[in-house]
Formats: structure tokens, C-alpha cells, sequence
């Protein structure tokens, strides 16, 4: 046999060399340089040998092979955990390293595994995914105590919009509907006075008042979801009147986020075995790679449905299919960059069309209404808007009194 500590010692004094030259490295030679030099002063190389599999992952993943691609991830998520406790910003290497692991795990269809990984997020503090990875498959009571354990209104740094919004959604999946509505009163509380300081758009408020109506009729709370709209009705009209205050882009994401979020009651109930989108989840920030694929995947599916059920002269049943398919085309829409206001708008205007047909249910053309109303204000449609949203709040009489 050879002499294998001075074949270790050749190889580190190479590494080293390599490292030190003024010659450019491609990813193999930095990625096989730190690893041999990890083994002999982890201190100083496993950060950068997890960086140089991060940066391999950045920039060459079009071309990987999934499996190569995946134990890249997996060997940077070791290496991390490897990194001392005390090390420079150990924590934040090592939950962005795991983060970009248990989305590889859950495109390649390993959901236990992305699952496992996540749990070892929220134990180093970044719950977020446990949390949308449990109510994806429907696990809703633990994912709202999940966020409960760690938000604090008001005080909390990641009580953001989105994670409050995140959070009445999974409150009112789990049947604690008094609890999501004085979570989303909370959020449209702080939406108005961002609009009122012009540092939040207002179409983003009217989008928040018109889910806090939805939730608030689903309580059984009609007056006050008569204010929401009457409120919501106001700022459309100034906005028809005047525009945006403050110029705002790339704001749509928070109207089909709440537009999907409206649509759950109609989609079948998530399980472990059948996982479901985590409706009140931006598709592209929050769900996993596994179940946005088969949502926008299940498209062609549900066209066949409605054109079944149109033939069929089953109107109930093709308004909700409809719905459901019009709220998926609006986060493909949404979601892939392509904002042409004529490729959504037609379906908007066959569920108004659908839901005015003699034998329609009165609350599915309020809905239709409001739901066009928000797509309206979406493209900036806001004489439009308004006049769907006013017909749609004469259609349901305000209650004065409870």
C-alpha cells in the first residue's frame, strides 16, 4: 500500500496551490479544492466550500443533471451542518443552504425528505416552510399553531403582510374562523394606515376588504361585511377619480394570491397522501415545487370539465368549474411575467356571463362581480372596477342592524 497521509498531505498542498494561483477556476477545480482543505481546517474552508456548491447551483443548474443537481444540494446542506456553532454567520449559511435543499427534494418528488428538512429550518428558527409544508397536506390546525408560536403582532420581524395573511389562512382552514378574522382585521388595520401615509398602494387595501368581506359573510357577520364592501366601494371610486396616489408596481401578486385563497372551499381538502396548494401563499414564494407543478398541470384537465359540464346544461356546477379554472389561469397570468389584460379578461366575463343566466344563484353573480371588480382594479381598470363592484354591493342588500 502507499503512503496515504502523504497522499493527503500532496493532495491539501495542491489545493492550495490551485487556490493561490492567478489562474481562473472552473467549478469542479474550486468545488474538489475545498473539499480536500475542508478536511484539514473545516474552520476556515466548509463556508467555502458551501459557497462554492451554492454558487455551482446558481449557475450552471439549466444544464445539471437532476440527480447531480440534487447531490450537490445534498452535500452543501452537510457541510453546513458541519460549520462550527460559533462560525460568522453559521445560521444564516446554514438555513439558506437547507432552504434551497428541501425545494430540490421536493421537485425530484422526495416529500418526506423535504419534509424532514424543513423541520430542520424551523428548529434553526425559519418556520415559514413547515408551516406551508403542513398545510399542504392539510395538516391546518398544526401549521396555524405553528405560526401562532412565533408571530407576534406588531413586534414580530417576520409578521410581514404576507406571513399575517399566511396565517389568518390557515386559522380559518382549522375552523378558527373568530381567530383569522381578528388576524386579517389586523392586517387591513395596517394596510389602511399605509395608504393613508401613501406608503401602500390602495388597491391593495380593496383587495384585503374584499377577503375580509368574504371571511366576514362566511361568519355569519353581514353588516359588518357590508362596511367592508362600502369601504372597498369608496376607495375605487377615488381611485377612478384620481389614480393611484403613489406609484406602485408589481403589486398583483397580492390579488391572485387572496383570489386563490377565496377559491378553497371549492378545491378538494389536502391530505398527506394528495397534497393541495397552501391557498394564502404566493405560488412562487411559498409552494413547493411538487404541488405548484400539478396545480397549474391540472389546467388542461379542468377545461375538459367545464366543456363536459357546458354541454351538459349543469350551470351550478360549471359556474364553480369555471372558478376554479379562471382562478388557476389568473396565477399562471400572474406568475409567468406575460400581463396581457385580453388573455384573462375573457374569463373573468364568462363567469359574470354564466352567473347572469336566469337560472343563476343570485351570491355566484355578486362573486362573478366582485371577483371581475378585482381583476379590474388589477390592470388598472378602475372606472370599471367600480361600477362591477357598486352592482355587485346593490345586489346584496346592506344590513343596518345585527
Amino acid at each position: 500500500m502507499g503512503n496515504t497521509r502523504k497522499y493527503d498531505e500532496d493532495a491539501v498542498l495542491r489545493a492550495r496551490v490551485l487556490l493561490l494561483g492567478s489562474g481562473r477556476l472552473d467549478w469542479r477545480q474550486e468545488v474538489d479544492a475545498y473539499r480536500v482543505l475542508a478536511t484539514v481546517s473545516p474552520a476556515a474552508y466548509l463556508p467555502k466550500l458551501v459557497g462554492a456548491l451554492t454558487s455551482y447551483r446558481g449557475n450552471h443548474w439549466r444544464t445539471a443533471d437532476p440527480e447531480v443537481e440534487l447531490a450537490l444540494h445534498a452535500e452543501a446542506a452537510e457541510a453546513a451542518r458541519r460549520i462550527g456553532v460559533d462560525a460568522p454567520n453559521r445560521t444564516r449559511v446554514l438555513c439558506d443552504t437547507l432552504h434551497s435543499y428541501q425545494r430540490s427534494l421536493f421537485a425530484a418528488g422526495r416529500r418526506a425528505e423535504g419534509r424532514a428538512v424543513c423541520e430542520e429550518l424551523a428548529e434553526a428558527g425559519r418556520y415559514g416552510r413547515l408551516a406551508i409544508v403542513l398545510a399542504e397536506e392539510g395538516r391546518h390546525g398544526e401549521a396555524a399553531e405553528l405560526y401562532g408560536r412565533h408571530i407576534v403582532p406588531g413586534q414580530a420581524d417576520d409578521a410581514s403582510p404576507w406571513t399575517l395573511i399566511e396565517w389568518a389562512a390557515e386559522l380559518d382552514a382549522a375552523g378558527r374562523r373568530e381567530e383569522a378574522l381578528e388576524v386579517f382585521a389586523g392586517l387591513v388595520d395596517d394596510s389602511r394606515g399605509r395608504a393613508a401615509a401613501d406608503r401602500g398602494p390602495l388597491a391593495s387595501l380593496v383587495w384585503k376588504l374584499e377577503q375580509y368581506g368574504r371571511m366576514l359573510r362566511a361568519a355569519g357577520r353581514p353588516a359588518e361585511e357590508a362596511a367592508a364592501r362600502r369601504e372597498a366601494l369608496a376607495l375605487l371610486a377615488r381611485l377612478a377619480e384620481g389614480g393611484e396616489p403613489v406609484s406602485w408596481s408589481n403589486i398583483q401578486a397580492t390579488w391572485v394570491t387572496l383570489l386563490a385563497l377565496s377559491g378553497r372551499p371549492d378545491e378538494p381538502a389536502a391530505t398527506p397522501e394528495a397534497p393541495s396548494p397552501a391557498f394564502g401563499v404566493h405560488p412562487v414564494h411559498g409552494w413547493s415545487p411538487d404541488v405548484r407543478e400539478g396545480h397549474f398541470a391540472s389546467i388542461p384537465a379542468l377545461e375538459e370539465q367545464t366543456d363536459a359540464l357546458r354541454a351538459s346544461g349543469d350551470l351550478p356546477g360549471l359556474i364553480v368549474a369555471q372558478r376554479r379554472l379562471t382562478a388557476r389561469r389568473a396565477l399562471r397570468w400572474e406568475t409567468s411575467g406575460r400581463r396581457a389584460e385580453e388573455s384573462l379578461r375573457p374569463s373573468f366575463d364568462e363567469g359574470v356571463a354564466l352567473a347572469r343566466r336566469p337560472a343563476g344563484d343570485p351570491d355566484a353573480l355578486v362573486r362573478a362581480l366582485a371577483d371581475r371588480s378585482m381583476f379590474l382594479l388589477a390592470v388598472k381598470r378602475y372606472e370599471e372596477a367600480h361600477a362591477d363592484l357598486a352592482e355587485a354591493v346593490a345586489l346584496r342588500p346592506i344590513v343596518t342592524r345585527t
